[in-house]
């Protein structure tokens, strides 16, 4: 008689001593079928003919906006101390310029972040929807880049538009994929995540990696990003930008070495956090490859938010409303409002902590004060660089106006850039109301600054730090950028 032993089976996992929770990992799809992989595909085969005409007017408008932000950037003390940092660190091969120090160069890796601390020292750079900086992570790290280039071999300016704006829309198209990130951010900076991401894509892109390389890019750049909330309103904030741009890079420098990383960073994988991590409600989708038609760069159907004084975003609402109830009582011209003559100030404005700041001490703070920002203009009829150094914080005048300061936040004003508004009502001695609104300021991406209030701007900031004649030779420089065979003039300007 034969007898027969029944065998248990065993999952296939415990067969083969694999942990149970690396069983998800093996039924995800092959790694060219994965969102990270479509994204590295579109780094690696984007080619200059899809930027369509508005795209490179554009991002040409952001790039001369970025250089005069970190040019006057470069007179803060933030950025002083970052760059005797740098220079104080063994820092091989100083090929690369910094913005406006004639005779410094660092290497790539330390330009691309003292520029960038350059550009977020005064909260003065670009702003998009959903909520980020997208040009101070980027910019720095491509001109770095380029810099480090062989003098034979430098990028043309087409190609260094194109890499810059890939780096713009790969932050863009993550941001896209939470609806967290729609709002004011409570937990991290964005710029510090997407920024690196999105420094780290335009550096691969200006390297030439294949798609399998740009992915490990991107990969690499997830494990540097990230800076919390804690450190706004601080000299530490504008570090948030810097790192991005120089983490960026590194990620990018580190691949073309053949340094790999997860294949499935940008998925949402059960039970492993990739870019997950960063938003709870993350839910990414591929990104199709370039066709032979003009692709749509997000860029193109939305446009970018210029600021047109050096403070949080979300102040430009409520100094613009301040701005209006100044004219009805002063009129137009040099006239104040004296607080003798204001019983209350009432401001409804979206909930945000970090930015209800009634007795800013430092600038910093004063850039990240709702309280600030609208009686500064409620006494000038305007907000400028000036409104923040010393002198105009210590006025009486403006003391007194804060100590009458209320904030309500209503309902149907939620902490959002695409839907929030700033409203100022000023109840005078003997009970006389005046009150002031603000839906879309000047400057914002609905509402953007014309070439003119643009080129202003620029020259206002570029002119603290350069001579005249090299300011309009920049303009014109960016102008044709995408008609440049290299990019030479433009790094020779920034000095």
């Amino acid at each position: 008689m034969i007898s027969t032993v029944k065998k248990a089976i065993r999952p296939v996992w415990a067969a083969r001593a694999i942990h149970k929770s690396a069983v998800e990992v093996l039924k995800q799809p092959a790694p060219e079928d994965t969102v990270t992989a479509s994204f590295g595909k579109f780094i690696g085969e984007i080619k200059p003919q899809h930027l369509s005409p508005v795209v490179l007017h554009r991002s040409k408008r952001m790039v001369l906006d970025s250089i005069g932000v970190g040019l006057i950037g470069s007179t803060t003390d933030v950025f002083e101390l970052a760059l005797q940092h740098c220079q104080n660190m063994y820092a091989p091969g100083d090929t690369s310029s910094v913005y406006g120090r004639k005779g410094i160069r660092l290497s790539p890796i330390l330009a691309a972040f003292v520029n960038g601390v350059a550009t977020h020292s005064m909260d003065f750079d670009d702003t998009w929807h959903p909520a980020t900086h997208p040009s101070g992570a980027v910019l720095p790290a491509v001109l770095a880049l380029s810099d480090m280039m062989p003098a034979n071999n430098k990028p043309s300016g087409l190609d260094f538009l194109l890499a810059f704006n890939v780096g713009i829309e790969i932050q863009g198209r993550l941001l896209r994929f939470s609806n967290e990130a729609h709002n004011i951010p409570k937990r991290f900076h964005p710029p510090s995540v997407v920024g690196t991401m999105g420094s780290a894509a335009a550096c691969a892109r200006l390297l030439s990696l294949d798609p399998t390389q740009s992915s490990h890019a991107l990969a690499i750049a997830a494990s540097l990003a990230g800076a919390p909330m804690a450190n706004a309103a601080t000299q530490s904030k504008p570090l948030h930008i810097g790192n991005a741009s120089r983490l960026g890079l590194e990620a990018a420098l580190l691949a073309s070495r053949g340094l790999e990383a997860s294949p499935l960073v940008l998925d949402a994988v059960a039970g492993v956090a990739g870019f997950s991590a960063f938003y709870e409600d993350y839910v990414p989708q591929p990104l199709q490859s370039p066709s032979n038609d003009s692709h749509m760069f997000l860029l193109e159907e939305q446009d970018i938010g210029f600021k047109r004084f050096p403070a949080h975003l979300g102040m430009h609402w409520v100094a613009d409303a301040a701005a209006s109830v100044h004219k009805v009582l002063v009129g137009v011209g040099p006239g104040t409002i004296s607080p003798a003559q204001v019983e209350d100030i009432l401001l409804r404005v979206p909930k945000s902590k970090y930015i209800n700041r009634p007795f800013p001490e430092s600038e910093h703070e004063a850039r990240h004060s709702f309280q600030f920002n609208a009686c500064t203009a409620l006494l000038d009829g305007e907000v400028t660089v000036q409104s923040f150094t010393p002198a105009a914080m210590g006025r009486p005048d403006l003391h007194a106006l804060l100590s009458r300061v209320r904030l309500e936040h209503p309902n149907d004003n939620p902490a959002n850039f695409n839907r929030m508004y700033g409203e100022v009502q000023l109840t005078l001695v003997g009970g006389d109301i005046v009150k002031g609104r603000c839906d879309t300021f000047y400057g914002h991406w609905r509402n953007p600054l014309s070439k003119d209030s643009l080129r202003k701007k620029f020259r206002s900031n570029a002119e603290v730090v350069l001579p005249s004649e090299k300011v309009e030779r920049l303009i014109e420089v960016v102008e044709d950028l995408d008609q440049l065979r290299d990019c030479r003039n433009l790094l020779s300007q920034l000095q």
